[in-house]
């Protein structure tokens, strides 16, 4: 799908808003039923102290988020409506800005814990995200060598030649992009996809930080998972506007038999709000930083990236830190192409003290 897409969907989705009619025009019968997510967030006192994330709190946060998203009686029958044992499980995560400020290893190590009593095989979980130094430096390795499971990194996994996301805008290449140091017409319009991705991981388990991204508000699941997922992406990561088209899309771009999208391969969404960061991005700066001991759980990627965005923005203001207006254009455009629901008033939380 193009930027020119978007934009008839967008004028699409406007022309379709309800006029300020009678009752009756609202409510007919025919009318499309308002899409509804829902997130459940789990409190647990003292999950951190003094920034650090206590293991022992983690584990029965975990196992309450689960069971109570899909409403079964234990985390394995949790896990079972979700995934099968069949599949390979990649573990997103933020590794970038390191333990402290990214996804934290002691939340990864539970999820995985639960994985594995669930009955999925260690060599059936993968912890990844685009490179395997910042995986290292975040001590991912470190997991995965106590519990037998797998870390890749999108990159050293190499790029799928016959699945791209194609944009005219020609790219900076860089080294380990699957056409640097290549010549011709055409070189640079394609972004592809990691083999990781494309053949390897059948189910994606994103957990993300509670992280403030400068162009879209948080370091979240929908940009974590597009941006970790292609190469050539020089040529959005400095652009709000081409980014917030670029993520969406590279979303629902199919990858497997011109029908199965990256997006559809996302069984659960983790937000990792143990620690909320609202300045810094991939820099740890915990003074700009808020304990809130809190794990969020939902399958809508694009409501918890809402959420978060304007958790964010809450605890910003709260401590009078620098006003920083959030674009939530890639959240609406991912609401457009029906990947969540980007309209917080849709969005039904459930919160677990």
């Amino acid at each position: 799908m193009t930027r020119l897409s978007l934009i008839f969907l967008s004028l699409a989705f406007c022309l379709c808003l309800p006029s300020s009619g009678s009752a009756a025009e609202t409510n007919a019968p025919n009318r499309r039923p308002v899409r509804r997510a829902r997130v459940v967030m789990v409190q647990a006192p003292n999950a951190t102290v003094t920034f650090n994330p206590q293991p022992e709190k983690i584990p029965p946060m975990i196992q309450r988020g689960l069971t109570n998203l899909t409403g079964r009686a234990t985390p394995k029958d949790a896990w079972l409506s979700l995934i099968s044992t069949q599949d390979t499980i990649g573990l997103k995560v933020c590794s970038a800005p390191g333990p402290t400020s990214g996804t934290r290893p002691a939340v990864v190590e539970a999820v995985v814990k639960s994985l594995l009593a669930a009955g999925l095989p260690p060599k059936q979980i993968v912890v990844w995200d685009k490179h395997l130094s910042d995986l290292r430096q975040a001590k991912f390795f470190d997991l995965a060598e106590r519990y037998g499971v797998r870390v890749a990194g999108a990159a050293e996994a190499g790029y799928d030649e016959k699945v791209y996301y194609p944009m005219a805008l020609i790219g900076q290449l860089v080294w380990g992009d699957l056409e640097f140091g290549k010549k011709g017409e055409g070189i640079g319009r394609n972004s592809y996809f990691s083999r990781l991705v494309t053949q390897q991981i059948t189910k994606v388990v994103n957990i993300t930080p509670l992280l403030n991204h400068n162009l879209v508000g948080v370091s979240g699941a929908l940009w974590g998972l597009a941006m970790s997922s292609v190469d050539n992406t020089l040529r959005f990561e400095n652009d709000p506007d081409r980014l917030a088209s670029a993520v969406p899309e590279i979303l629902v771009r199919p990858i497997i038999d011109d029908r199965i999208a990256l997006g559809d391969r996302v069984a659960l969404n983790i937000v990792d709000a143990l620690i909320c960061q609202y300045q810094g991005e991939e820099q740890t700066m915990l003074h700009f930083s808020v304990e809130l001991n809190q794990l969020w759980f939902s399958t809508d990627a694009v409501a918890l990236d809402v959420l978060s965005a304007q958790e964010i923005d809450r605890q910003r203001k709260a401590s009078k830190a620098l006003e920083v207006k959030t674009n939530l254009e890639l959240y609406q455009n991912a609401a457009l192409l029906e990947i969540g629901v980007g309209d917080a008033r849709n969005i039904d939380v459930t919160r677990l003290p």
